[in-house]
């Protein structure tokens, strides 16, 4: 049997119940409430802040993918391994039903090139996870979908516009709950 090991923030190697009892302690340092969290995690911008300061309290996003399976939860996003861990009683969402929920409230915003850009984007979350949604990840996803970001910019609209898109749905993506 193959244990997971974890070190601590002094390099020292801790159990996997300790990793969790220390970063359970780190968290109300990083964000007050559910409300903070899911506000940090939604733009890609605060959500890379975020996991940079996890990271120098000694919780890399590497540990933390690591805790995401030991807690079952390989098909959720690491915000909600982050939620669980803050809060005991959080039911997690699958990333596909994250997704699916976040296109029926903002699908009814979108035209019909944005939607079919967000549900491309969409697909690719729930296939890898969030480092898909990274604000570094937009001009691959241009490419991927549109073969040029000049392709992309006659479709969808100048650097801006696609910019704003981006980081807009994923408000309506970390707006979901368990129903």
């Amino acid at each position: 049997m193959v244990y997971p090991s974890f070190w601590s923030a002094d390099g020292k190697p801790i159990s996997s119940e300790e990793f969790l009892n220390d970063l359970f302690g780190e968290l109300p340092k990083l964000f007050k409430d559910e409300e903070e969290l899911r506000k940090l995690w939604s733009n890609p911008l605060t959500r890379k802040t975020l996991l940079e300061k996890l990271d120098a309290a000694g919780f890399p996003k590497e540990d933390l993918l690591t805790l995401q399976k030991l807690v079952d939860m390989e098909n959720s996003d690491l915000y909600d391994v982050l939620e669980y861990v803050f809060n005991g009683d959080y039911i997690a969402m699958t990333r596909e039903a994250r997704a699916k929920a976040a296109e029926a409230t903002i699908f009814a915003l979108l035209n019909e090139q944005q939607r079919e850009f967000i549900s491309f984007v969409l697909s690719k979350y729930v296939e890898t996870g969030v480092d898909e949604l990274g604000q570094e990840k937009l001009p691959i996803l241009l490419t991927n979908k549109y073969q040029s970001l000049e392709d992309a910019k006659g479709i969808l609209g100048d650097v801006g516009t696609i910019s704003k898109l981006f980081i807009e749905f994923q408000e309506h993506l970390y707006n979901q709950s368990v129903a």
